[in-house]
């Protein structure tokens, strides 16, 4: 697939595909989508609500996040093909802690395939300063699977 073809799609509209919506998870979390499509997606999260013990946020509600994002630009992708995307592999590197605002987060495709897609996805801080580098592996795999 061509970047130049790629086109944004309607957060709502994206939604209205998703049996669940945002889902619980993310609904606790307070993700938000601003920008999607195949080739990028966009969103945010508080901090607050979503830190550890010692008032940090939490590695893993960052790699919540990160799971989000590829996973919506993986959905998108296989929904163009026929597909569903489901996650295979995700992994994670924090290079700095964030206590309060907002965690910002851009995921992008590196590699948008007929049986997977991947996504490298940046968390910020506030501050425009990375907080954590992800990578997300989805399958792409056949609809009629979840039918």
């Amino acid at each position: 697939m061509s970047d130049t073809n790629d086109t944004s799609i309607p957060v709502e509209e994206f939604l209205k595909h998703m049996p669940y919506g945002m889902g619980g998870m993310n609904e606790k979390l307070g993700v938000e989508l601003l920008y999607i499509s195949a080739e990028r997606v966009e969103g945010r999260m508080p901090v607050a609500g979503n830190e550890q013990p010692m008032g940090l946020l939490h590695g893993g509600a960052s790699i919540a996040l990160a799971e989000t994002l590829g996973s919506v630009g993986s959905a998108i992708h296989a929904m163009a093909n026929g597909g569903v995307a489901v996650g295979v592999d995700i992994n994670a590197t924090h290079h700095r802690a964030a206590t309060s605002g907002y965690v910002h987060a851009v995921a992008t495709a590196i590699h948008r395939g007929r049986t997977s897609a991947a996504y490298e996805i940046v968390i910020t801080n506030d501050e425009g300063k990375r907080v954590c580098t992800s990578r997300i592996t989805c399958a792409i795999v056949p609809a009629d699977r979840f039918a």
